[in-house]
């Protein structure tokens, strides 16, 4: 298997190579010169051993292909439990029971397992850059720290993250260094991805991503979708469909991806909040970054997506294929919070501002008749509720419980250093070291 650049202007890379490199040297993303059909794969697996079967063909005749199972097994090694919810054939994919209680974490866990064997012979650590809106860079910050031989970079936006998230993004130390940026998570994006451009900065430090752009996030996602379909349609004998809340579009184009592999997945909608670039191309109108917008779903704060590189690759550049494919649609922060409140008071449900986003959605469909009520729905739930206590409680009118794992991270104290939102502020941190 070999991987291309969305852009076509890059040599064709091995999946190591691609792994490693993060971004195309084009500028463009990696993305599987030929996609694979799933096989081998059953319900009743472990989700590690599901996510060996479903990458398999990804990594053949790669020098990390004998690795696979163990960096599945270090990466998956918590559940993803797809969990009944209290109206009729709605369902929760919960994944956030990793350590910093993110979806994220999968992602970040599999490509740091990955990133460790490539590395481990190397005399030059390799450092990587991570923009992050907020559950991203703790996942990474998590997954690689105290990993030799490899250095971590996390810009964040200086008060656009909830407090909890900004204390994980700090609180590691050692070869993890937090930037908070004085700018938007687009400010934070477009710096690393820069970086990650800069060929003489790469000569004198070895740089690469983590972000939803790295293939190593991108294809362990898939695994999780394909556990729960195949769990699924084991019970049903029917599709799973999925409304997934989205920013950077990374979680749903894996989604989108194990479909083309052939899992039993079927409709998947996008929910985003204010930022509507996406609901508005998929209504029609030009596909148009724009500055982001802050919000309760602030790790869904992202004005320019892009995944939506992968996106339109898949579908040949066909934008009227796409949009006959997809819904999206937007949550503004008002129905974020009436969905928060009234499905606790209903129902005893509890959910970040993220995952009310795809609930909000879902229940709309449900409205209009979009789903209908003989089809089984899940929504993916990104993040654990206590990481938004600030949100959720006052509309729940009680405590959060914190994970455990969350609790020890809180329990550390947290440094991050001030940046301007300006690539020469963080080259200049790069070169230092």
């Amino acid at each position: 298997m070999n991987f291309i650049s969305t852009r076509n202007a890059s040599p064709v890379a091995s999946l190591s190579q691609a792994v490693a490199a993060g971004l195309a040297p084009d500028g463009g993303l990696y993305v599987p010169q030929q996609m694979p059909e799933a096989r081998g794969l059953q319900a009743g697996d472990s989700l590690a051993a599901t996510a060996t079967d479903l990458l398999s063909p990804f990594f053949a005749n790669d020098g990390l292909e004998t690795e696979l199972p163990g960096i599945c097994q270090q990466a998956f090694d918590f559940p993803a439990p797809l969990l009944p919810l209290a109206t009729r054939n709605d369902h929760v994919l919960e994944l956030f029971h990793g350590p910093t209680a993110a979806f994220k974490d999968f992602g970040a866990r599999f490509l740091a397992a990955s990133l460790s064997r490539l590395r481990a012979w190397q005399d030059q650590p390799l450092t990587i850059v991570v923009a992050t809106s907020g559950d991203t860079g703790a996942a990474v910050a998590a997954a690689f720290h105290n990993q030799p031989n490899l250095k971590v970079v996390v810009l964040y936006p200086d008060g656009r993250v909830s407090p909890r998230q900004a204390h994980q993004l700090g609180c590691l130390g050692g070869n993890i260094r937090a930037l908070r940026v004085a700018g938007s998570f687009d400010d934070c994006q477009a710096m690393a991805k820069q970086a990650l451009n800069d060929g003489e900065l790469q000569a004198r430090v070895p740089l690469s991503s983590a972000n939803s752009i790295s293939l190593g996030r991108l294809l362990p996602q898939m695994s999780y979708y394909a556990h729960a379909a195949l769990s699924h349609q084991a019970v049903h004998d029917s599709p799973l469909n999925f409304v997934i809340p989205t920013g950077n579009l990374g979680n749903a184009m894996a989604a989108v991806m194990a479909r083309a592999l052939g899992v039993p997945l079927g409709r998947i909608v996008l929910a985003t909040n204010a930022n509507r670039v996406l609901p508005d191309y998929f209504t029609g109108g030009d596909y148009t970054p724009k500055a982001s917008v802050a919000t309760l779903a602030n790790a869904m704060d992202v004005g320019a997506p892009s995944n939506f590189e992968r996106l339109r690759w898949l579908y040949n550049g066909d934008d009227a294929a796409l949009r006959d494919a997809f819904v999206s649609r937007a949550v503004g922060d008002a129905s974020i919070r009436e969905t928060i409140a009234r499905r606790y008071h209903q129902h005893g449900e509890v959910f970040c501002p993220h995952t009310a986003t795809a609930v909000q959605v879902l229940e709309q469909l449900r409205a209009s008749g979009d789903a209908p009520p003989d089809q089984h729905w899940a929504v993916a739930a990104t993040a654990h509720p206590a990481k938004f206590e600030s949100v959720v409680e006052p509309l729940i009118g009680r405590e959060v419980p914190v994970p455990a794992a969350l609790a020890e991270l809180l329990k550390r104290p947290a440094h991050a250093e001030p940046c301007a939102p300006e690539y020469a502020a963080l080259r200049k941190t790069l070169l230092e070291g």
